[in-house]
């Protein structure tokens, strides 16, 4: 008498092409896995803004201990004509959100 002996494999199910918006299994697969790295890499922009934020409340507070003001806007023009260069228009607006976040109050 012979034993066999039967491992099963078990495997993440493929997600519903309904939960993504993707009309195939293999669609699906493909944006479950791009809407991971999505959510890592927003995780991960979330972490450098609040990280910008501390940087630049250093900077407010040097820069009013020693007698300046605040905001310095000519620097603010530099921060907001390297986004616009690099990402077009909605780099501007992006740039105006980044900045309005870093003003805090010191």
């Amino acid at each position: 008498m012979s034993t066999r002996t039967t491992t099963a494999t078990t495997t993440a199910p493929a997600p519903a092409p309904a939960e993504t918006g993707a009309r195939t299994p293999q669609a699906a697969g493909v944006i479950t896995g791009a809407r991971e790295r999505i959510d890592d890499l927003d995780g991960r922009i979330i972490g450098l803004v609040q990280e910008r934020m501390a940087v630049s409340a250093v900077i407010q507070r040097e820069r009013i201990a020693s007698g300046g003001r605040r905001v310095h806007l000519s620097r603010e023009m530099e921060i907001l004509n390297h986004y616009s260069e690099q990402l077009g228009k909605p780099g501007t607006a992006l740039a105006m959100t980044l900045l309005e976040l870093c003003r805090g109050r010191v």
